[in-house]
């Protein structure tokens, strides 16, 4: 049996993307595949009896050395904001490459936690900041302090001792852009150096706890258990900024997208699926209902979304336990159709993630194919004629185009660069000015808009033609050839109307690096928790794959 991808125009849609969950094909997830039989190490250990100084943790490999160089740092309560406006934080890192010297050390020490107004050199990979729940890490340190483990409850409801703000990587401020290292094939996938650096962050936090709590009673105090350790993760903070990264880059996403439908529809195209299989699914399934259960919000949008995920797979799993048989031909795809008509969209791709557990033949494979160089797709054919470009609109923007633009309400909203921190942002094109600043992301207006103009041009015109007089619509040309060939390359909805919700769009991008338990704070910002659950790095070489779902909480 074959079974067809599933229709972009379907999936593409922002309440499907927004409703993404980690998989196997994560970026989190695939780094640690590929680093545990990499030599982890704690090279420099060097903080005073309050926990500030420096630090460095290493990954070696042959030749290769990978190092994260920290700086802790003292500031004041009021210093301390996840705005991306702040200019200090509890700690700062950057990822080396190679092993730093003390005058390297000596130099990052400088710039390192100044972050944006610092400069590093090609040596730095990666940089970036973090600040403490100062609330859950006193709290630890005085109970270590005491001879005691931390009270399980409030950590379970926070589910980490630092957060990020930012990770930056591939050329800003001075960092070694990604030509020079693009080429190495430990690091092929997307995103892999940002993932170690988190990675590393994460096992800095608890070394540093414990040390303070050492000094702060050195005859009683004990260290955080490590199961408790494995259990926590790094928070982050997520705005606007990540949101145009997924239009900006639309064969990349086409790749992250289309390797998971990929796995998806093999899956679904299993005639027999083994026992041990299936036993690993239902597993991973029923254990994961402890993440739901304790997935913590304010949001009255995700609380709705997340009591709707319970009960469907709820649902989900009283179906299986009593009306299915995994023995019947093709289980996965009845199991999907069973979804699609009876699950909301959410516990639609919680399942769609969880399928792929038992399959690293099929993932694996996958997981070198979603990086995309993406500079030789974005030459225009301009030989090829408006009628080729008018069926191409037709076929794959058939959503778009039924989108009325002459409404208020479907431009409200438009993307512009804010000044001081160059970060993208959304403003309300009625009410605020600085509409002639819009950054080009209402690929669907513009879509709607060349459509239009080709309709009024001759169908045996040339691209080349019509571009000579409509220079303005180049960059959404160009987009409608690059979907013609990656089908999974562009949002499917309206990112300026009024009703967008932008944290659909961090949810997708995020969802791919591996996040739990999106915590949005507003429809613009969310925070999230990554590595929760994951092996410690000495763990590596020989642990469970699954811990995603078998996190205790």
């Amino acid at each position: 049996m074959k079974v067809q991808l599933r229709d972009p125009n379907k999936i593409m849609r922002l309440s499907r993307l927004g409703s993404f969950h980690q998989s196997k094909l994560s970026f989190l997830r695939s780094f640690l595949n590929e680093f545990k039989d990499w030599e982890y190490k704690r090279d420099l250990f060097n903080l005073d009896r309050f926990g500030y100084g420096e630090a460095v943790y290493s990954f070696r490999k042959d030749k290769r050395t990978y190092s994260l160089v920290c700086f802790a740092n003292k500031i004041k309560d009021d210093e301390r904001s996840d705005r991306v406006i702040a200019t200090k934080w509890d700690a700062a890192f950057t990822l080396h490459d190679g092993v730093p010297t003390q005058k390297d050390i000596d130099r990052l020490k400088n710039e390192v936690p100044r972050q944006e107004v610092g400069r590093l050199s090609f040596k730095e990979l990666t940089l970036s900041r973090a600040n403490k729940s100062v609330r859950v890490f006193n709290h630890v340190v005085e109970r270590l302090s005491e001879g005691k483990q931390p009270d399980l409850e409030l950590l379970s409801s926070v589910g980490y001792l630092y957060r990020t703000t930012a990770v930056y990587g591939s050329g800003k401020f001075g960092l070694a852009d990604r030509f020079r290292i693009k080429n190495r094939e430990e690091i092929n996938g997307p995103f892999r150096l940002e993932m170690m650096l988190v990675y590393l962050v994460r096992q800095f936090t608890f070394d540093q706890v414990n040390h303070v709590a050492h000094y702060k009673n050195p005859s009683k105090a004990v260290v955080l258990d490590r199961k408790i350790c494995k259990n926590l993760g790094i928070g982050n903070s997520t705005g606007l900024g990540m949101a145009p990264f997924i239009v900006n880059h639309p064969t990349l996403l086409n790749n992250w997208v289309m390797s998971r439908e990929i796995a998806l529809k093999k899956i679904r195209e299993i005639k027999i699926v083994k026992k041990k299989d299936s036993v690993l699914f239902i597993d991973c399934l029923k254990k994961s209902l402890t993440n739901i259960t304790s997935w913590n919000t304010d949001s009255e949008y995700q609380q709705i979304k997340i009591k709707n995920l319970l009960k469907d797979i709820k649902k989900f799993i009283h179906f299986i336990d009593n009306d299915f048989d995994f023995e019947d031909e093709y289980p996965f795809n009845q199991i999907y159709l069973w979804l699609e008509e009876k699950a909301c969209e959410e516990c639609i791709e919680y399942v769609v993630s969880i399928m792929m557990e038992p399959y690293n033949e099929i993932t694996n494979p996958l997981v070198i194919q979603m990086s995309s160089e993406e500079d030789k797709y974005f030459t225009i054919p301009t030989s090829r004629t408006i009628k080729d470009l008018i069926n191409i609109i037709e076929k794959k923007y058939s959503n778009i185009l039924e989108i009325n633009f002459k409404k208020k309400e479907n431009t409200q909203n438009f993307w512009f660069i804010s000044k001081n921190k160059e970060e993208p942002r959304l403003a309300d094109r009625f009410e605020e000015g600085g509409s002639e600043l819009e950054q080009p992301l209402a690929i669907a207006r513009d879509v709607k808009k060349l459509h239009k103009k080709l309709l009024d041009t001759k169908n045996n015109s040339t691209v080349a033609e019509f571009l000579s007089k409509n220079s303005e619509l180049r960059h959404i040309v160009r987009r409608v050839f690059i979907v013609e060939k990656f089908p999974y390359s562009e949002i499917q909805d309206n990112t300026i109307g009024k009703n967008i919700m932008p944290i659909d769009m961090l949810r997708l991008k995020l969802s791919f690096f591996g996040a739990l338990k999106f915590d949005p704070r507003s429809d613009k910002w969310l925070r999230i928790c990554m590595f929760q659950g994951a092996p410690l790095p000495d763990e590596l070489k020989n642990y469970d794959e699954q811990w995603v779902y078998r996190t205790s909480n």
